[in-house]
C-alpha cells in the first residue's frame, strides 16, 4: 500500500480504535460524552480552524475544487430523492449520502496526508459545507413536511423564506465557519499574532485531532446497528464510494488536477458527519436507520478511504 496512505490513515485508525476500547470499557461514561464533545467543538476546533486560516491570503483560495464537491453532492442528493420519492425520510437519507465528517475525521486525516496546502483546500470546503448542504436539506425537508401536512389536512405551514433564513443563520452562527472567517480576515491585515496568544491557540488546535478521533471511537462503541444493518450499509456505500467517484468525474470535467482535486475526492469519501444524525432527530425521520448508517459508514470508511486515497494517489 502507498506509504502516504499508511502513514496518514494508521494514526487515525489507531486513535478511533482507542476510543472504541475506552467506550466499551466504560472509562468515559455516557454522561461525560456530551461534555467532551462540547470541549472538542467549542474550544479545540475553533482554535485549530482560526490558526490554520490566520496565515492564508484570499488569493490562495480556489472555489473550483469546492464546486466539484458540491456538484457531486447535488447529483447524489437529487438521485436519492428520485429513487426514494420526495418525503422527509428520503431527504434525511439524501443528506446522509452527501454530508461528510470533514471536521472530526477530515481535518486530522487531510493534515497528516497532504499538509498545510491540503488543509487550505479542505478548510475552504469546511467553511461552506454546512451552509450549503444543511440549507439545501432544510428547505427540502420543510417542503416535504408541508406536502405531508397538506395531504393530511393539517395547517401551520411555514413560509419558505423564513425556513431558508433560519437554515442559513444556523449554518453560519456555528463554531466551524466563524473561526475560519475570522482567521481569514486576520490574515488579510498582515498583522503578526503575539506569540503569547498564538502559542496557546496553537496548542489547543493540536489537541483537536487526537481527542476528536478518540471521541469518534467512543461514539461508535455506544451505537447499536441492529436490524438496520442492510439499509445502513447501502447508505454507507453510496456516501463512501459513489459520492467521491462523482466528485472525481466532475473534477476532471472542470479541468481540475493535482492536490485540490485529490483533497476534494478524499473529503467526499469521508464517512457521514454527526450533523446527519442531529438532522434526522430534529425532523423525526429515519432516526434509527441514520444512527446505524453513521456507525457503519465510519467503520467501513477505514477500508473505503484507503481505496480512494490509493486511487487518487
Amino acid at each position: 500500500m502507498n506509504q502516504t496512505v499508511i502513514s496518514s490513515l494508521l494514526p487515525v485508525v489507531l486513535l478511533i480504535a482507542l476510543g472504541l476500547l475506552v467506550g466499551k470499557r466504560g472509562w468515559i461514561r455516557d454522561t461525560s460524552v456530551k461534555d467532551l464533545a462540547n470541549l472538542v467543538f467549542l474550544v479545540l476546533s475553533p482554535a485549530l480552524l482560526f490558526h490554520a486560516m490566520s496565515t492564508v491570503r484570499i488569493e490562495q483560495l480556489s472555489l473550483r475544487p469546492v464546486a466539484a464537491y458540491f456538484l457531486g453532492a447535488g447529483v447524489v442528493f437529487a438521485a436519492t430523492l428520485l429513487v426514494a420519492g420526495f418525503s422527509r425520510t428520503s431527504v434525511v437519507m439524501a443528506i446522509a449520502n452527501t454530508y461528510s465528517n470533514t471536521a472530526m475525521i477530515g481535518i486530522p486525516l487531510i493534515g497528516l496526508a497532504y499538509g498545510a496546502p491540503g488543509m487550505v483546500t479542505l478548510l475552504t470546503l469546511v467553511s461552506l459545507h454546512s451552509l450549503v448542504l444543511l440549507s439545501l436539506a432544510t428547505v427540502a425537508v420543510e417542503l416535504a413536511q408541508a406536502r405531508e401536512q397538506a395531504a393530511s389536512g393539517q395547517g401551520g405551514q411555514r413560509h419558505i423564506a423564513a425556513v431558508l433564513g433560519l437554515a442559513v443563520r444556523n449554518a453560519i452562527v456555528h463554531p466551524v465557519p466563524i473561526p475560519i472567517i475570522v482567521g481569514l480576515l486576520w490574515a488579510q491585515t498582515g498583522w503578526q499574532m503575539p506569540e503569547v496568544i498564538d502559542k496557546p491557540i496553537q496548542w489547543l488546535g493540536q489537541a483537536f485531532g487526537p481527542l476528536a478521533l478518540v471521541m469518534v471511537g467512543v461514539t461508535l462503541a455506544q451505537t447499536r446497528v441492529g436490524t438496520h444493518f442492510k439499509g445502513a450499509l447501502l447508505l454507507a456505500v453510496v456516501k463512501n464510494l459513489l459520492h467521491p467517484a462523482l466528485v472525481m468525474l466532475i473534477g476532471w470535467l472542470l479541468g481540475l488536477q493535482g492536490l485540490p482535486l485529490t483533497v476534494m475526492v478524499v473529503a467526499a469519501a469521508l464517512p457521514m458527519g454527526a450533523n446527519v444524525f442531529l438532522f434526522s432527530q430534529r425532523y423525526k425521520a429515519a432516526e434509527d436507520l441514520i444512527t446505524a448508517a453513521v456507525a457503519v459508514s465510519t467503520a467501513l470508511g477505514i477500508v473505503t478511504l484507503s481505496l480512494v486515497m490509493l486511487w487518487v494517489g
